[in-house]
């Protein structure tokens, strides 16, 4: 009996294979979906690829059991051996949008996949396929890695975009705080002129306003700095760098 594989967690018996998955060991590493009724097939494919310096996580299901339901949980289907252009899964898992590379049996069977179904990377089954099977599948995956790289960046872009109008919103506004806050803070000093027109308490609620002023006053201070800072920024083509604290609150 022969050993079975690390990280391999069988469903089925090893000649009647149903589905068999390799758990991912980290979360950045890519997962490939073999489709193939030849459990021969799926284990060549994964054999190949395991003496590869970086092996993906794989599942293996049979296509007679395949529903389509778990596409979107792989990153690079392989398919086959696939004797004509009319394989159940091909068109599920076209409309993905996820790269998909089908093992032709024959030229007329990747002629004719390519003719249908032209986003499917056709490739025929001869001596030595596999060896071409994995540097297809391994540009394919690389092909995905830089897509999502190129949405995280867009997505950051975004972010940046949107933190930026709230800046400039900000800076717009500081006249018009640092006057509702000057009115604030004269009428509070003006209150505390007058010692024994009020409470202690009172007293003491009137300071508090007064230094929550002031403390509002330095904030507003630094949106100056801030809108100095933006502009060397813009001039010099360089992100501004952030205040390095953050701005404590005062209580009395």
């Amino acid at each position: 009996m022969q050993p079975r594989r690390q990280g391999l967690r069988p469903r089925q018996q090893e000649n009647k294979l149903t589905c068999t998955i390799m758990e991912k060991t980290n979360l950045d590493q890519h997962t490939i979906l073999v489709l193939s009724a030849d459990a021969e097939f799926a284990r060549a494919v994964l054999a190949r690829w395991q003496t590869e310096r970086n092996v993906p996580a794989f599942a293996l299901v049979s296509s007679r059991v395949w529903n389509g339901a778990t596409t979107a949980a792989f990153d690079l289907a392989i398919v086959g051996p696939v004797e004509d252009a009319a394989h159940s899964a091909l068109p599920a898992l076209e409309a993905a949008g996820k790269p998909v590379i089908c093992v032709c049996a024959s030229a007329a069977a990747v002629q004719a996949l390519r003719d249908k179904m032209p986003r499917v990377l056709a490739l025929r089954s001869y001596e030595g396929y596999l060896d071409a099977l994995v540097v297809l599948g391994g540009e394919a995956l690389r092909r995905v890695e830089a897509v999502k790289r190129a949405q995280q960046a867009e997505q950051s872009a975004a972010v940046v975009q949107r933190q930026a109008a709230l800046g400039r919103y900000m800076l717009e506004m500081r006249h018009s705080l640092n006057n509702a806050l000057t009115s604030v803070l004269g009428n509070s000093e003006l209150l505390l002129m007058e010692p024994g027109t009020f409470s202690a308490t009172v007293r003491e609620q009137i300071e508090i306003i007064r230094n929550m002023s002031l403390r509002m006053h330095e904030i507003i201070q630094r949106f100056s700095s801030l809108e100095s800072e933006m502009k060397v920024a813009e001039e010099r083509g360089i992100r501004p760098t952030a205040s390095p604290k953050p701005f404590a609150v005062a209580r009395g």
